[in-house]
């Protein structure tokens, strides 16, 4: 049975290096598409799914930085690295901050590059796999199967619509750890707009009306940023 191959968006916008990288990978089982700007980079991520995007930062038109935002705010569910001979601790910590799973610095061995690649792709299956798989959490007093969609705290329980579950769910992975709205709502919703975030907000209140029973868990709105599912650890 033949692996299914993980597929990569390249982009750089030098063609020897460009050319060189995407003809490496494939040849190693990658389904790489090879880009010289962001601006058809993101055209092509309008229309088709990736697992990994490899950005260079010093571009024309759009730089990686740039892009890499852009990445983030439409479609946040896929990682990417920079791999660029900015080496300054500057432009690295800025990688990071936007979000960046690793910073490669040019030039870099290609046999290096693979298996830094795989480790990373394996590592991010598996922490997605573990997400998607874990359905019951003791939050405090309160245990959630979001599975079945039942939030109960001591005799009672409560059946949540699926929407507050979902909304639930995708709090209590990230537990104690903001949430943005944008990430919440592109996430639930599919988008990040005021009519969304105004729902959002009202699932927000009824989760906290179940929550406001055990006085160690609080669901707190961080100004203009998100929201954070405090829960404090059990003795």
């Amino acid at each position: 049975m033949n692996k299914k191959k993980n597929r990569i968006i390249l982009v750089e916008d030098s063609s020897d290096l460009g050319y060189l990288l995407s003809e490496y990978l494939s040849m190693k089982n990658f389904e790489v598409s090879w880009f010289i700007n962001g601006i058809s980079a993101l055209k092509k991520l309008e229309t088709t799914n990736y697992d990994l995007a490899i950005l260079d930062i010093t571009m024309p038109d759009m730089d990686g930085f740039s892009l890499a935002e852009q990445i983030k705010d439409r479609f946040p569910d896929l990682p990417f690295l920079f791999l660029s001979a900015r080496s300054l601790k500057v432009d690295v910590l800025k990688g990071f901050y936007l979000g960046a799973v690793d910073y490669l610095k040019k030039p870099i061995d290609e046999e290096e590059l693979v298996i830094r690649i795989e480790n990373l792709l394996n590592r991010l299956n598996n922490e997605k796999n573990v997400e998607e798989n874990t359905y019951h959490f003791k939050l405090g007093q309160f245990n959630f199967n979001s599975l079945n969609q039942e939030l109960s705290f001591k005799d009672e329980i409560f059946h949540l619509t699926t929407k507050e579950s979902e909304l639930l769910h995708y709090l209590a992975l990230r537990q104690n750890r903001l949430c943005t709205h944008k990430d919440i709502l592109i996430k639930l919703w599919g988008n990040n707009d005021y009519f969304n975030k105004k729902s959002l907000n009202v699932f927000i209140t009824r989760l906290r009306k179940y929550l406001e029973k055990d006085t160690a868990i609080s669901l707190d709105n961080v100004h203009s940023q998100g929201f954070i599912l405090h829960v404090e650890k059990m003795n």
